[in-house]
């Protein structure tokens, strides 16, 4: 009896000994930007807030720089569950749905203020097309303000006619429709090799992106034309989370809200530090002309109207919205 009392005994400690490892969940974030970059080092304080927040009852683990899955495939494999969670560029899906383009439309909201207007009007669509997609938004973090990098002077519009541009998402590559360049798609993990080789010579993005991939090697000019200021939007397969149990649900929710609030700080502090380090590995760093910004402008116009006859009446509601919180 004291031997089977023993072994009773022993086996009940190896089972609750071995209960937290059984409880443990793991979840894989892709995502496409470096490990240094600044959303990716969110994602990464997120990841340690929920494993704090639960005692690491739920692992999530960030896969960076597009190690997982490509750009344009981290929305599809969150949604199919081979990711629990992912965080995509949301223009990059404006072909699926005109919603995920609006916060490219040129010069619609180019102050951070602005885009948070903007956004606080796009939201409620973005999470009803997940909903019906099997996803749920768990926060955005934007991008510092868009600019110009080249290898040469640009005055104006026109100068850009022929260009090798850089395109990423459906509006960037209307730009260069637009303006009479040749558009080139090129992810973000891609750039570097695309700038070194001479595949793109001139593209429109962030002063981050620009330092990610040490733009300064292979190009010499940046126009702070802060022609609009994009997002990325981290969100779970809504089937994983219902699968939690509601404290660690809570312990998600919680570290979403301060990822979001922690990003849209840091992207903000960020916009001039990455200015500086461009123009301190030798960039000529410069606002565009009043020909140039003019001529942006009308593109911006055109983009607009593009935007708004995909969106229909959905769409003009939610500009009027935003236009209206704005004023």
């Amino acid at each position: 009896m004291k031997h089977r009392t023993r072994f009773g005994l022993g086996l009940a400690g190896a089972l609750l000994l071995a209960a937290p490892a059984m409880a443990q969940t793991k979840w894989n974030l892709p995502a496409a930007y470096p490990p240094d970059n600044f959303h990716t080092e969110n994602l990464n304080a997120f990841a340690k807030d929920v494993a704090d927040a639960t005692g690491g009852k739920l692992q999530i683990t960030v896969h960076g720089n597009a190690s997982l899955f490509k750009a344009p495939e981290i929305k599809r494999a969150v949604q199919t569950g081979q990711a629990q969670v992912g965080e995509v560029l949301m223009s990059l899906h404006e072909n699926e749905d005109p919603v995920y383009g609006l916060d490219v439309v040129p010069f619609l909201a180019t102050s951070f203020e602005q885009a948070k207007k903007l956004w606080d009007v796009q939201k409620p669509a973005i999470e009803k097309k997940f909903a019906s997609q099997g996803l749920m938004l768990l926060f955005a973090v934007p991008w510092p303000p868009q600019g110009i990098f080249a290898k040469k002077d640009i005055n104006t519009v026109e100068d850009l006619k022929g260009v090798k541009w850089r395109s990423y998402n459906p509006g960037t590559a209307r730009i260069a429709e637009l303006v009479g360049a040749q558009p080139v798609t090129v992810q973000a993990a891609d750039l570097p090799q695309a700038l070194a080789t001479g595949v793109v010579t001139t593209f429109m993005t962030s002063g981050a992106t620009g330092y990610d991939s040490k733009v300064w090697e292979s190009l010499s000019h940046f126009y702070d034309t802060q022609a609009w200021i994009p997002k990325n939007l981290t969100f779970v397969n809504k089937a994983a989370f219902d699968a939690l149990d509601k404290p660690t649900q809570e312990a998600v929710l919680k570290a979403a809200k301060s990822a979001e609030e922690r990003g849209w700080k840091t992207a903000q502090e960020k916009t001039k530090w990455y200015v500086d380090q461009m123009a301190a590995k030798g960039m000529k760093i410069q606002p565009p002309s009043a020909e140039l910004k003019a001529g942006l402008q009308k593109v911006g116009e055109q983009l607009t109207q593009d935007w708004l006859k995909k969106a229909g009446s959905d769409g003009q509601a939610i500009i009027d919205s935003y236009k209206k919180a704005a004023m």
